[in-house]
């Protein structure tokens, strides 16, 4: 008998002492169905481009746009969307990338005074007296500055998709990492790349380049153009989750199609606090 009760004694004390190095994750606030708290994330920046069909200049910001991409990785999220004169179809496209979103939000962040023109981060930058969209000379600096910026919101990002039906359901968990006294808002949007289509290019002018590839399209918003609102403000720490659904038309890739997901400010500053991407389908 005291060589059993020692036996289970042995076994205790080892259960115990196993289990002090297990990690542990500290989840107070949550129940079953919520996620665990989000860890600090380096700062991913947005930039948003203003382009067309008829810009002549545009495919030479695409080309930058293209370095700065591969010179950031994961860190520079991209989105090109089509509005305004420039961005009117020729008879002989095959598509119209204007967007009812793409022309609210231009009307949003204002008209550029030349094509192709970008904002970053919807960043106030020093010197300016409100936020502006800069032709493609400035935007390698002001991506490398925002990129030492803090985030301060955790973003993660899932989706579903089910190719039969062509249903998507996209999933974005959020967390403040530090107090924002400001209305939050989440835009999320679907790009696509590779469309092969119609494009004034400084090659072909007068005519048009009919293989010219479009990358990073803006396809549709899922939110709001300006965002949906999330919170009048969150304290640090303080966590949201939203869901949205949508069925892509039959002429959208999935495979070449990305969903961006953003939270921004949306009174005294549009400024976008942290941003996220990931693919529709392999």
């Amino acid at each position: 008998m005291k060589k059993y009760t020692f036996f289970l004694l042995f076994i205790g004390i080892l259960f115990l002492s196993c289990n002090e190095n297990m990690p542990v994750i500290d989840c107070l606030s949550c129940d079953d169905n919520e996620q665990p708290p989000l860890p600090p994330e380096a700062r991913r920046v947005l930039i948003e481009e203003f382009t067309g069909v008829r810009c002549i200049a545009c495919p030479g910001g695409s080309v930058e746009l293209e370095n700065l991409l591969n010179q950031h990785g994961e860190s520079l999220i991209a989105i090109s969307i089509h509005a305004k004169f420039f961005a009117i179809p020729y008879p002989e496209s095959n598509y119209d990338f204007r967007t009812d979103e793409g022309e609210e939000i231009i009307s949003l962040l204002g008209l550029p005074e030349a094509y192709p023109s970008a904002v970053i981060d919807r960043k106030v930058f020093n010197g300016e007296a409100d936020y502006q969209l800069v032709g493609q000379g400035a935007w390698a600096g002001r991506i490398a500055q925002q990129k030492e910026e803090t985030a301060k919101v955790s973003l993660a990002m899932e989706n579903e998709y089910n190719s039969t039906n062509r249903s998507l359901t996209v999933n974005v968990n959020g967390q403040a990492q530090e107090n924002i006294n400001e209305e939050i808002r989440l835009t999320i949007m679907i790009k696509e790349s590779g469309i092969v289509d119609a494009q004034l290019t400084p090659d072909s002018s007068p005519d048009l380049d009919m293989d010219y590839v479009h990358k990073h399209v803006l396809r549709k918003t899922l939110t709001a153009f300006d965002g949906d609102v999330i919170s009048p403000g969150l304290a640090t720490g303080a966590s949201f989750s939203e869901s949205y659904t949508f069925t892509l038309p039959d002429d959208w890739v999935p495979t070449k199609c990305k969903i961006i997901a953003f939270v921004h400010l949306s009174q005294s500053s549009k400024e976008v606090l942290q941003a996220t991407q990931t693919s529709i389908a392999d």
